[in-house]
């Protein structure tokens, strides 16, 4: 079997004093992909930069203490790269992949945007651009004989049963009618929402919650962390959980790690 954990970590710094690295020495995963990590290598301590067992990856931003991803691995990788061949986009810490035997996996942060802000504007080029890389990696890796699954942090909501709250999010970000379609467009285009194959009903299961109000104690979330993995990778996966934390003062991230197993 082969474990794949995705995590929003909401700053490695701040998640490692919280019971990030309690999480990393139990957990069964074979890979993770963190997201917003927003920390240069030499700014973590080693238990968290080089822990016993594991191949790190890091890809800061060039805009210091911003985004950030990376990943750990039990298998050392075949080949990493950074950025998707995007002239504004490669050095802001919002794409990594490396491969493995027989698969590409990558971890992603997708821009949050704003509406009415460059922000969203921002959102849109990196949509743009990547959704036609996907395609492209897709193509390439079917030629190989090789699986794709890209974990992260995708900042949309994809359907109604994917927020509590979806009425009123109808004209935010994260949740716009263009970014839905442009989800559907990529999952049109090769690629299969794992969790949802696994859950087919929802609501949920959620995978954020502001630090706000009460909206984790009310389970007023958001599914916006996905594994989008090509169809053959998907077929084989078994089981899928959201690692939500027991309670609100456990939590070391408004985020909480989206496990999928897959056989090999």
């Amino acid at each position: 079997m082969l474990t794949v954990s995705t995590v929003n970590v909401n700053g490695l710094r701040a998640a490692a004093k919280k019971g990030f690295v309690e999480w990393l020495g139990e957990t069964g995963a074979d890979i993770i992909c963190m997201q917003e990590t927003r920390a240069e290598p030499e700014q973590l301590t080693a238990e968290v930069r080089e822990p016993e067992g594991w191949h790190t990856n890091l890809a800061p931003s060039s805009a210091k203490g911003r985004s950030g991803v990376a990943i750990y691995s039990r298998a050392e990788p075949q080949a990493v790269r950074v950025g998707f061949g995007s002239s504004e986009f490669d050095d802001s810490g919002r794409y990594l992949e490396a491969d493995f035997a027989g698969l590409t996996v990558a971890s992603l942060y997708l821009p949050s945007g704003e509406v009415g802000t460059d922000r969203q504007d921002e959102k849109e080029r990196f949509m743009k651009e990547f959704g036609e890389y996907l395609a492209g990696l897709r193509e390439r890796a079917t030629s190989q004989g090789r699986e794709v699954l890209v974990c992260g942090d995708w900042n949309i909501a994809h359907q109604e049963a994917d927020l509590k709250n979806w009425k009123a999010n109808r004209k935010n970000a994260g949740f716009l009618p263009e970014e839905r379609s442009w989800m559907t467009d990529v999952l049109n285009g090769g690629y299969v929402d794992v969790v949802r194959s696994l859950h087919p009903e929802g609501p949920g299961p959620y995978s954020w919650w502001s630090y706000r109000g009460k909206a984790f104690d009310n389970d007023s979330g958001w599914r916006i962390d996905y594994h989008f993995a090509t169809p053959g990778l998907a077929d084989r996966a078994t089981s899928a959980v959201v690692e939500r934390a027991p309670t609100y003062a456990e939590r070391w991230s408004d985020h909480a790690p989206v496990t999928v197993t897959y056989a090999r």
